[in-house]
């Protein structure tokens, strides 16, 4: 059991530095950093949106709508370091 929630833990890890990345790198396509022309950087933004804007939609029905802020990525990564901790404090106790 503990294996497999070690597991859990890595991939739970992997999707804390998506969410990450998918932040980042939308700043820097709105401050005019990265240009969405480029190919690769079109295929990363692409890949990330597909990927994320399924969980994105579901925290946004939840989510009162604001006035120009997406708060959907910052309640995902909240999330992801809720079950982090979740995860990681219960680990030992299933060895």
């Amino acid at each position: 059991m503990t294996s497999l929630l070690q597991i859990v833990l890595m991939l739970i890890h992997v999707a804390k530095w998506i969410v990450l990345a998918h932040v980042i790198m939308s700043w820097l396509i709105n401050f005019n950093v990265l240009n969405l022309r480029q190919p690769l950087v079109w295929q990363l933004w692409n890949g990330l949106n597909r990927v994320l804007e399924p969980v994105y939609s579901r925290i946004r029905r939840i989510l009162p709508p604001t006035a120009g802020i997406d708060f959907a990525p910052l309640a995902a990564l909240l999330a992801v370091f809720a079950a982090e901790i979740v995860i990681s404090n219960n680990l030992y106790a299933f060895g």
